[in-house]
């Protein structure tokens, strides 16, 4: 097992033994149990993340102190294909578990072989020697969560094992970003005023909801980050293309939509998420990684003059009541319940265990 060059450099620094915590451990964002998970967990959105926290003690760090397993990340077949994992018990998914017969199966897809500009090249053709761990020329190989494992010339999945080897669908080794843009406003009635849970009281929020083109699952409308771009270009850009078909429009009527979402993209939001993203198209030597960031529309005066359209990877888009009950794509039930804490909104109608020491 070899550091790539900058993570030696990095042991002279004091933050190395802090870096060294992210190289194996477990992560799932999900509530929805995979395949190849057997032993069934309290689902998450039953859960604080601070109860969470204390039930699983962190082995890594992050900001969110909540420690996840692999579960859409294990899925079978593999998305858009027929390719099925070699299965991983849920007791073997960290790198520091030895398994000498672990033999995942290797698979990247034509799309990404036949090598579109947002793919990598194969890790063995000449002329390629990305610098991982590192800023790239315009491509960003540095992950969210910290320094990762370059072993065999291949980047190594920092949570663990996933049953299948290469890129899949992904097009960059190693960390592949991606940006969520959570557009909300409170659901209101006709007179204007706030609707509350008939159960908990609390004010019910609405977000910006896509249905995937893909997979048809509904999900926050994001996308990945091009080289070179801002965080936040990416954020308003997927948001303009996904939620409001941008693309499809004249020149004018992309002026207006951009001058329209300029006071909501530009008001103060919350950065809801950084880091790894328990992602079905993972793999052991890609994976996703998003910046997810909330804007709320407090009167919903904005939103209101912005009417929804699907476009780009959207078959359909609308507004969808926040609640535990949304099952969606990805990681986005965790991202849309922590929007909820944030502005007190109703989640569930179950208040949950309690913590105890």
């Amino acid at each position: 097992m070899l550091l790539p060059a900058g993570a030696l450099r990095a042991a002279t620094g004091p933050g190395f033994a802090r870096a060294v915590a992210v190289f194996s451990f477990t992560v799932a964002l999900s509530t929805q149990p995979a395949r190849c998970v057997h032993q069934p967990r309290p689902p998450l959105s039953n859960l604080s993340a601070n109860c969470w926290s204390h039930l699983h003690p962190v082995n890594m760090f992050n900001t969110y102190n909540v420690k996840f397993y692999h579960s859409k990340a294990l899925t079978s077949p593999y998305p858009g294909s027929h390719v099925e994992r070699s299965q991983v018990p849920e007791d073997k998914v960290g790198w520091l578990i030895e398994w000498k017969d672990y033999n995942p199966v290797e698979y990247t897809a034509m799309s990404v072989l036949a090598g579109p500009s947002w793919a990598d090249p194969q890790i063995n053709d000449k002329g390629f020697s990305p610098k991982f761990n590192e800023r790239d020329g315009e491509v960003e190989r540095k992950s969210l969560n910290g320094l990762y494992v370059v072993e065999n010339g291949r980047p190594r999945n920092p949570v663990g094992r996933t049953g299948l080897t290469g890129r899949g669908l992904l097009g960059r080794w190693g960390p592949n970003h991606a940006a969520d843009p959570v557009v909300t406003r409170w659901k209101r009635d006709r007179s204007g005023n706030k609707i509350a849970h008939p159960v908990t009281g609390k004010n019910i929020l609405q977000f910006v909801a896509i249905k995937r083109r893909d997979c048809g699952e509904w999900a926050i409308p994001g996308g990945m980050v091009d080289p070179g771009e801002k965080i936040s270009t990416t954020l308003k850009r997927e948001f303009e293309e996904e939620a409001l078909n941008s693309l499809q429009k004249s020149p004018e009527e992309k002026a207006e939509l951009e001058k329209q979402l300029h006071k909501l993209f530009s008001q103060e939001h919350f950065v809801v998420y950084r880091g790894y993203v328990d992602d079905p198209r993972n793999t052991d030597n890609a994976w996703m990684e998003t910046e997810a960031v909330n804007y709320h529309d407090e009167t919903g005066e904005t939103m209101d003059n912005l009417p929804l359209e699907a476009g780009d990877d959207a078959g359909i888009v609308k507004w969808v009541d926040i609640s535990e009950k949304l099952k969606l794509y990805a990681s986005h039930n965790y991202f849309i319940k922590l929007v909820t804490e944030k502005w007190g909104a109703h989640w569930s109608e179950d208040p949950g265990p309690e913590c105890c020491e």
